[in-house]
């Protein structure tokens, strides 16, 4: 049974989301897939920010503020590990990575929901991913990646497609994209933490229970995850090339350089699942995106956003450096929550 809410961004939460036999083999399927690798190495830019990890934008915020509760009394180093969690694609498009993640994917439920959302009938289901985090790791509040009709994650920086969401300057190329996330086993701490009446409005935080998700605008809503209950390990220090790993019997261990650096249960771990479908007002819709017909290049972006940064009064004489523009792009154009008080 699905229950609704609706409030600035709708949602709607499901509990349960799946038969039981069929939410415990997703459990199944995340060890039968492996290793999974950290979300920061997903490829840094080239061009513009070049060198800059792809998400820096919710990254720097994170390390700025301290969190959604502005815990600042750790380092740079220590703060950046909390958020540095492991991430793997199931499904992409027609790539189906992991066998069995076919019915999750085409879930009738999210279909619904995603209709809902957008106020689009006709939806494409396009990605799933699993997420998992390691206790004392947290997810730092952001807006997920979108995309616009000749501008994806394939071909563009994901921190700029962000700017160019944020930005409202490329509403004619943009994709309204329609977001589950799904929860197999219940997590100590972990809470799912979203905005829904924007970003000065207030935060509600669902717990992680199994078999239970959300759908909602997730390009457009700020979400973020809480952190996930420590236990006496501190975080090990995550590296390039570092990989979560099932060694079968519910133990995963951090792995890197030939080492292991700790070793978990899955009562420590928090695993969710995200499903993404594009949501088209109709064929023709549908039709200009797969045949490319008006899509928006980098160069008619990067004009556009150079342009309302001038008119704005935000830069003035010659254009920064690379690295130096993508962070005023976001410091201009990204505007977080800001931070909460802690519960008692």
């Amino acid at each position: 049974m699905a229950e609704r809410d609706v409030a600035t961004h709708p949602y709607r939460l499901f509990n349960p989301l799946l038969p039981e036999r069929d939410a415990h083999a997703l459990v199944a399927l995340c060890e039968r897939h492996g290793a999974h690798g950290l979300y920061s190495e997903e490829g840094l830019n080239s061009g513009i920010g070049e060198g800059l990890p792809q998400r820096f934008d919710s990254a720097l915020n994170f390390v700025r503020t301290g969190g959604r509760f502005a815990r600042t009394d750790e380092d740079r180093r220590t703060l950046a590990a909390r958020t540095n969690y492991f991430r793997e694609t199931y499904a992409y498009g027609d790539e189906i990575r992991a066998p069995g993640i076919e019915a999750f994917l085409r879930h009738e439920g999210f279909v619904d929901a995603a209709r809902e959302v957008h106020g689009r009938m006709l939806i494409e289901p396009v990605i799933v991913f699993a997420n998992l985090l390691i206790p004392g790791q947290e997810l730092a509040v952001h807006t997920d990646v979108p995309e616009f009709r000749g501008a994806n994650r394939r071909i563009f920086p994901q921190w700029l497609l962000v700017v160019m969401h944020h930005a409202r300057l490329f509403a004619r190329w943009h994709m309204p994209i329609a977001t589950g996330v799904a929860w197999f086993h219940d997590a100590n701490g972990g809470e799912f933490a979203f905005y829904p009446g924007g970003a000065d409005g207030a935060s509600v935080a669902l717990p992680v229970r199994f078999n239970t998700a959300i759908v909602t605008d997730t390009d457009s809503v700020f979400h973020g995850v809480d952190r996930v209950h420590e236990t006496a390990l501190p975080i090990p220090p995550l590296r390039p090339g570092m990989k979560l790993v099932p060694e079968g019997d519910g133990v995963w261990a951090v792995r890197g350089d030939g080492e292991t650096l700790a070793r978990y249960r899955w009562p420590e771990l928090r695993f969710s699942v995200s499903w993404k479908a594009y949501c088209f007002a109709d064929e023709a819709e549908c039709t200009r995106w797969r045949d490319h017909r008006d899509d928006v290049s980098l160069e008619t972006v990067l004009a556009a956003l150079e342009r309302d940064l001038r008119a704005r009064g935000e830069l003035a004489g010659p254009l920064p450096e690379r690295r130096d523009f993508a962070k005023l792009l976001v410091d201009t154009y990204v505007r977080f929550p800001k931070p909460e008080t802690a519960p008692c």
